[in-house]
């Protein structure tokens, strides 16, 4: 009676702990959906890199990346704001297949000094405008712009982007990043730039440094070569010295 008693509670045990394991699977399943569903929007920020380096003073080529966040719908739009905090005299766009481009320019309140001249106005935002189907779903594109000089007065230049979408939906990447908090849902692209001097003036001493040693070892190598060809030249001598001695003395002990 007592087995049969056990039987059903050994059943029973075994069905809970099958639930419970269910559960937990199906808990994971839904924690890891919430984390790539999180972390996934990370991935797709409009961002500006340069060509090279965007050095203070300088000028540069930078891109603008723009990946297509959604499933079904193109990107069709693309607007950039350059910084009116740090104004830049000097704006060029490269022309995209598919796309047209507008640079919009707006009077300064304080004018630009390049070269000697005043400047008063300069570009304020570029447009681009999709031709045909834009940025399809799983594709992205670069805006290329040429821009300077940089200024020399700051660490980083913020573009603020809206993207906007062939549903009309529009996406405002404006909120810029503070150091030190979590980066915002919506960060606007941040262009980082460089010292001048770590730019070129490293890398030319770092060029005369290499040249210096390639010199300097050029007349080692020569002499370690010369030396090498010496020795074994000697070498070469004595070996044939031991074969002629050797051939005599061995026809000497065939005659006798």
């Amino acid at each position: 009676m007592q087995d049969s008693q056990l039987v059903p509670s050994v059943a029973a045990g075994r069905n809970t702990t099958r639930r419970t394991a269910a559960r937990l699977a199906a808990g994971a399943a839904v924690a890891g959906t919430a984390v790539l569903a999180l972390s996934a929007p990370a991935f797709a920020h409009v961002t500006v890199q340069p060509e090279g380096a965007a050095a203070k003073g300088g000028y540069a080529v930078v891109d603008f990346k723009v990946p297509n966040e959604r499933d079904n719908a193109s990107t069709t739009k693309v607007e950039v704001n350059l910084p009116a905090d740090h104004p830049l005299a000097s704006v060029m766009a490269q022309p995209i297949p598919g796309w047209s481009v507008q640079l919009t320019k707006s009077k300064l309140a304080k004018p630009l000094s390049v070269h000697g001249e005043k400047i008063d106005q300069a570009v304020t935002k570029v447009t681009w405008t999709a031709d045909g189907k834009g940025i399809e779903p799983g594709y992205f594109q670069k805006f290329p712009l040429s821009v300077g000089a940089l200024p020399d007065n700051t660490d980083q230049l913020v573009f603020k982007a809206l993207q906007t979408y062939s549903d009309k939906e529009v996406v405002r990447w404006i909120e810029v990043p503070q150091a030190g908090q979590d980066e915002p849902q919506n960060p606007a692209p941040v262009l980082q730039l460089t010292a001048a001097a770590d730019e070129h003036g490293t890398a030319a001493a770092q060029n005369a440094s290499d040249d210096t040693k390639e010199n300097a070892a050029a007349p080692d190598s020569g002499a370690g070569s010369d030396t090498t060809a010496r020795v074994l030249g000697v070498a070469g001598i004595v070996v044939g010295a031991a074969g002629v001695a050797y051939g005599v003395l061995a026809g000497r002990r065939r005659t006798a």
